[in-house]
Parts: C-alpha cells; sequence; structure tokens
C-alpha cells in the first residue's frame, strides 16, 4: 500500500497536466474517437457496432470525468453522465431478460439444439 501511495503521489502533477491538456482539447479527442470508431465500424463491416459505440461512449465519459472534474477526485457522487453509472433508467430493458417480454418460457425449458 505504501508503494502505491508514493505512485499516485508522484503522478498527482503529471494527472493535472493531463486534465488541463484534456480540457483544451476535448473537442478535437471525441471527433477522434469518433472518425475511429467510423474507421474500424467500416473495416468489420458493421459486426462489432454495438461494441465500438459502447466503447466509444465510456471513452467520452472517462473524458469528461478527465476535464470536468481536474483530476482532483475519482469519482463525486452524482457528477456522473446520466446512463454511465447504470442508475438512471434509460429504457434499454436491461432489467428483465429481452426474450420474456412476449410471455414467460416453460419451466425447465430445454436448451435449443441448433
Amino acid at each position: 500500500m505504501g508503494l502505491m501511495h508514493n505512485v499516485k503521489a508522484k503522478l498527482g502533477p503529471a494527472k493535472g497536466k493531463v486534465s488541463d491538456l484534456a480540457h483544451r482539447h476535448e473537442g478535437k479527442i471525441h471527433h477522434g474517437l469518433d472518425k475511429a470508431a467510423q474507421a474500424v465500424d467500416k473495416t468489420t463491416k458493421g459486426k462489432y457496432s454495438d461494441r465500438i459505440q459502447s466503447g466509444t461512449g465510456r471513452a467520452k465519459g472517462a473524458m469528461g470525468r478527465l476535464t470536468h472534474h481536474g483530476g482532483t477526485a475519482p469519482d463525486a457522487g452524482g457528477t456522473t453522465p446520466p446512463g454511465t453509472d447504470g442508475t438512471t433508467p434509460s429504457g434499454t430493458g436491461r432489467t428483465a431478460p429481452p426474450r420474456d417480454a412476449g410471455g414467460t418460457p416453460p419451466p425447465e425449458a430445454p436448451p435449443p439444439t441448433s
């Protein structure tokens, strides 16, 4: 634990510089993330679109925390953008299994054989 504390203490000033740079270039970084995501999506013919969008969103969320918290607090409560902490209802239906929308399957249903 002592070693980690020393490392964090030494990285503190660097984190402030990174935060400042990220804040100044946030628009360019977001644009770059979008361009990279589009390029990968095109290369993979849309096969991983959901994962690419999800990853891009997480990267932008991390950027937002870095630029707006100034790197001082790891995750101050209540300042997380909506949808990233899992508490904001987003209408994706993640609280219930998606296949149960049309009715409940019989108990002990055999697994699909195909």
